[in-house]
């Protein structure tokens, strides 16, 4: 006797799973990934409640307790875990205050040359001739330069603060997404699709934003968590070299500039900060190589 196949199993069986749930899998499937994300994710956590979490007032100076090693080690101070700094501030309390500054330079620098970037791409991929070249021109000039150098050479000129060192990285991570953004267009402009777009007249707005962008966003989602880490990396840069955010702010590029005449005194604090940065761009290339899996068509395979 034959076993009897509900219809119901054949349409569960047939059904093809959601591209949702392929990203899902694919993602989960990349263990770095998701610990990657989950040590972003706590770091946002730590920068939005840093004042109900952190046990101490960042910028209040405690006298007599000034450069404490951590708790843990001899001749700390249990009332500050991981020891003070120069000025008797509490150090813990600073690198949770530190996230807020750094997360949210690179976010920003990250966001606005990302606006910048697919705007001046797009562009350049629809007017090629005097356009498209001139923009590609100045990008190959910029992207000549080490970007570090550049950030550097920007930041002195347009002097020391938050606003300046937000703007200072979005023009250094501006041209990779400009050369990214117009590649990925050029292509899709020699598709089908956009022909009919266009020749059932849709405007240029239209035509760049909302027919062409989208099919180009899965490559530029991965840049963008990679220019994100290249972002904190350089914020933390020009923060210790003193073009920055300044002092008493407690910002990790800052707090590693101050720490680093006393890195044979006591070399703590140079680590906590120092160890926050690289924890930060560790995370997020993670989580971007899991982005990357999970956005490749090639790679999904549900298993």
């Amino acid at each position: 006797m034959k076993p009897t196949v509900l219809s119901e199993d054949i349409d569960l069986a047939a059904t093809p799973p959601s591209s949702g749930r392929l990203f899902v899998a694919t993602f989960c499937r990349n263990r770095g990934a998701v610990l990657g994300l989950l040590v972003l994710i706590s770091m946002v956590i730590i920068a939005i409640l840093a004042p109900s979490i952190a046990p101490h007032d960042p910028y209040e100076l405690y006298t007599g307790k000034e450069q404490l090693p951590p708790a843990f080690f001899a001749g700390g101070d249990s009332m500050f875990i991981l020891g003070t700094d120069d000025a008797g501030r509490d150090t813990l309390s600073r690198v949770m205050y530190g996230a807020r500054y750094s997360l949210f330079i690179g976010l920003s620098a990250t966001s606005l040359a990302m606006i910048t970037g697919i705007s001046l791409g797009l562009s350049a991929a629809f007017w090629p001739k005097v356009w498209g070249k001139a923009v590609m021109l100045v990008n190959d000039i910029l992207m000549s330069y080490p970007s570090l150098l550049l950030a550097i050479i920007i930041a002195a000129i347009l002097g020391p603060n938050m606003t300046n060192t937000i703007i200072t990285i979005a023009l250094v991570c501006t041209p990779p997404f400009i050369r990214l953004t117009r590649a990925t267009a050029m292509v899709e402009l020699q598709r089908e699709y956009f022909t009919a777009s266009k020749v059932m007249g849709a405007g240029v707005l239209r035509l760049l934003f909302i027919t062409i962008l989208p099919n180009c966003m899965a490559p530029l989602i991965v840049q963008a968590t990679m220019i994100f880490s290249s972002a904190i990396l350089e914020a933390g840069a020009i923060g210790f070299l003193g073009f920055g955010v300044q002092p008493p702010d407690a910002e990790w590029g800052a707090m590693l500039g101050t720490a680093r005449q006393y890195i044979q005194s006591n070399v703590w604090l140079a680590i906590w900060p120092g160890l926050a940065i690289f924890l930060a761009a560790l995370s997020i290339n993670l989580t971007g190589d899991g982005l990357r899996d999970a956005l490749d068509p090639k790679l999904k395979q549900v298993t």
